[in-house]
């Protein structure tokens, strides 16, 4: 069987670009350590003026950074102590960005901080710049133009739930063995040796927990993999003229989120190993340098394959090796993704990886995205080639707030490593978000992809295929989950990710497995369903009927919230909270007296909404039930409690949630105003 493990190799081609590269040879600068002056503690206090110690972010201490450097000031404990004096953190301000005079990693830094030397080539600033962006669009477009269905399906497991900094640490090793099939085990093996039994114990019964969730996210990816196909071929529902740029972005929502619940838990279980490591166990990791594999003990085995599933096997030496990274690493590094990380249906990642494939010491070339995207762009013609320039203006909004969601998770992440908490809603909520976004991002690809493909020339393909350069025996016939081979599996019908028509709206998105057995059901809508006009301002006005069960032990309350995300901001039409444990069903206009209302976020009174959709397309609107450990308690009337308030007051209570789907398009023409509620 091929090794499982080798699939985590995703091979980053970037620009060589340093976010703090600009040299400034004008300020006369303090040797390292030495003791600044009143002038330049009086500037130190200058620059800080400008930020709010309560609310920085990484964009605010690189630029504060950047601002010392030009000023001529350098680390050390005066410099610490000027900081401090100005009521900032300096250890905050050097997670959350590292000064660019950092030293260099020696074995010595303390967990968290920012390994530098060859991470001076890797950021995510330079991940996201048009060049590196420009390469790996370039690079997609010709794995999706020369291969098949089969070939989009392939997706390194390293590519779901990757909040740990590994990806980043893989690509700054000075050793440069990051993308050899060798590095995953090297360094999942020096943890295992050091952890306990109940340690490594604890890394098993994970990888077991997560192993069929970890399989449904990968089944989950292809409808969206057959749809982008199917707008390649042209193969459109009967009336439709292609993709539905809503209808995509929210299906890639639903499965996001699955992603963030598997990070969320993940972290939960590291962080946990993390705070209970040993002072010999930490002296030990800390001789293994983040950035220089090199210093990393070759040892075998250290956990027994027979124990586990195959796929149980490579999730425990996932989670091992990126225990290692979140362990050494810091903020940026978990921030940080290689410029193909999104996008991911359309077989760069099999023309790339497949070689590699059951290979043990195969090392990827790394020039070859680069090189592919720009002999594809240079076939094309004008027209052509704007269609895939012009993908780099149309992701830029996207992928800037991608970096600002990761940065949000990360941080909530981190929480585990050092008070063993994190805020799961808001894991979910960021994650959904997250989905939207790369829906978006893919659904710019796949439709100018297709537009050039339909205008290539006869040579064009020829020149084409060549670029491929791939040995016909690698060319798949069944599917892959994640780099596993399988049979091609059956997938819903795709017609729902299509512009709604008369044939399209009568497929309904397919009902994602839920995580766990907490189930919210409505007699009136399935899951991914058209919500009934009743339920809206053209119809009645009611409110819709939901059933839930499966409640976990120890509930004792439930709170239910009905929202949408749209572009903008997310909105609310109905807050009900502190209902009964004994309530398991609310009927279509639930009665008074069952639970407390708070307010919407349409008109702001203490009352449902209900909701009236603005604007063309399709508009979700998502149902949450809450099983809560106690009561909600709010220090405000019920006028005054909106989503955010009453997510608030939840934080540490809520045990389980439960999620309904529902769709609803307003005819074209229908501008009424919504009815008041009945």
């Amino acid at each position: 069987m091929k090794k499982f493990e080798t699939a985590m190799i995703a091979v980053c081609m970037v620009i060589a670009m340093q976010v703090f590269a600009r040299a400034d040879n004008n300020a006369p600068r303090q040797e390292q350590g030495e003791n600044i002056t009143a002038e330049q503690t009086e500037k130190v206090k200058e620059i800080l003026s400008h930020y709010d110690a309560a609310s920085l972010t990484a964009k605010n201490a690189i630029a504060i950074h950047e601002a010392f450097r030009e000023a001529g000031l350098r680390g050390g404990p005066s410099m610490n102590e000027a900081v401090k004096a100005a009521g900032f953190d300096p250890d905050k301000l050097r997670d959350l960005a590292p000064p660019p005079d950092a030293q260099q990693g020696s074995g010595t830094e303390a967990p968290g901080s920012q390994p530098q030397g060859q991470s001076s080539r890797y950021s995510v600033d330079q991940a996201i710049s048009d060049r590196a962006q420009l390469n790996t669009i370039a690079f997609d477009g010709v794995a999706f133009l020369t291969g098949n269905m089969a070939c989009n399906t392939f997706l390194p497991p390293g590519k779901v739930a990757d909040f740990c900094g590994f990806q980043y640490m893989r690509d700054v090793d000075t050793n440069e063995l990051g993308h050899n099939t060798s590095f995953v085990p090297l360094v999942a093996n020096n943890v295992l040796s050091v952890l306990t039994d109940k340690q490594k114990g604890q890394l098993i019964a994970l990888a077991k927990e997560q192993e069929p969730v970890l399989a449904d996210f990968g089944y989950q990816r292809f409808p969206l993999v057959q749809a982008f196909y199917r707008q390649l071929t042209g193969d459109f529902p009967e009336g439709s003229t292609g993709l539905n740029r809503a209808a995509v972005m929210n299906y890639a929502a639903g499965f996001y989120e699955v992603d963030g619940l598997l990070s969320y838990r993940r972290a939960e279980v590291l962080g946990s190993i993390i705070r209970s490591l040993s002072d010999k166990q930490k002296e030990y990791l800390g001789k293994m340098v983040f950035n220089d594999s090199s210093t990393w003990p070759k040892l075998e085995n250290q956990v027994d394959k027979r124990s586990m599933s195959h796929a149980a096997h490579v999730a425990v030496m996932t989670y091992a090796s990126e225990m290692f990274s979140w362990y050494a690493g810091g903020v940026e590094a978990d921030v940080y993704f290689c410029p193909e990380r999104h996008a991911t249906y359309f077989g760069s990642f099999f023309m790339k990886d497949i070689p590699a494939m059951g290979d043990d010491n195969y090392t990827i070339s790394t020039s070859l995205t680069g090189d592919s995207g720009e002999a594809f762009l240079n076939l094309l013609t004008d027209g052509q080639r704007k269609l895939v320039t012009g993908l780099v203006d149309q992701q830029r909004a996207g992928l800037n707030e991608i970096v600002e969601i990761r940065r949000e998770i990360s941080i909530v992440l981190r929480g585990f490593q050092t008070s063993g908490k994190g805020d799961e809603e808001k894991v979910r909520t960021l994650s959904r978000r997250y989905g939207e976004l790369d829906g978006e991002v893919s659904y710019f690809y796949a439709k100018a992809f297709a537009e050039v493909a339909g205008s290539l020339s006869a040579d064009q393909k020829e020149t084409l295929m060549k670029l491929r350069n791939l040995d016909p025996k690698y060319t798949p016939k069944g599917a892959f989950l994640y780099s596993e081979p399988i049979d091609m599996p059956k997938i819903p019908d795709t017609d729902f990710l299509f512009v709604s028509t008369a044939t399209a709206k009568q497929v309904k998105m397919p009902q994602a497995k839920k995580v766990g057995s907490f189930q919210l059901t409505s007699p009136a809508v399935e899951d991914g369903g058209m919500l009934p006009v009743d339920f809206t301002g053209d119809g009645a006005a009611a409110t819709l009927p939901l059933n839930w069960s499966g409640a976990p032990e120890g509930t004792k309350s439930f709170a239910v919230i009905m929202h949408h995300i749209a572009p903008d901001q997310t909105k609310w039409y109905w807050i009900l909270y502190n209902i009964p444990a004994t309530t398991t069903a609310l009927p279509r206009n639930a009665p008074g007296g069952v639970g407390m209302l708070g307010n919407n976020s349409v008109n702001g009174r203490t009352e449902y909404a209900p909701p009236h959709s603005k604007g063309p397309g399709p508009k979700t609107y998502i149902y949450t039930v809450y099983a809560l450990s106690a009561p909600v308690s709010v220090s405000v009337a019920p006028e005054k409690v909106n989503r955010d308030v009453l997510l608030t007051a939840m934080k540490g209570k809520i045990l389980a949630t439960a999620e309904l789907e529902t769709v609803y398009e307003r005819k074209v023409g229908d501008n009424r105003e919504p009815r008041a509620e009945k």
